[in-house]
């Protein structure tokens, strides 16, 4: 399998953070020197290693932060 590269361009925010350290967080990635994209995903301490995660555009971000809105507003 080939490696992976990524540079976490932006760090926005920690959602959550387990005993051992691993935080789930959404930040903004370059996968393999692409354009960045918004991630949410569990980190270890250090960024060292991932979970699988979700990856999306800013379009789907947007699209996403309205269907939040909308369930969370009731």
């Amino acid at each position: 399998m080939a490696d992976i590269k990524y540079d976490i361009v932006e760090e926005i925010g920690v959602l959550s953070e387990n005993a051992k350290g691993w935080r789930k967080e959404i930040n903004r990635i370059s996968w393999n020197g692409a354009a960045p994209k918004y991630d949410i995903r569990d980190w270890a301490p250090e960024h060292e290693k991932m979970s699988k995660g979700i990856t999306l555009s800013r379009e789907e971000m947007e699209e996403l932060y309205e269907v939040l809105g909308k369930t969370l507003g009731k």
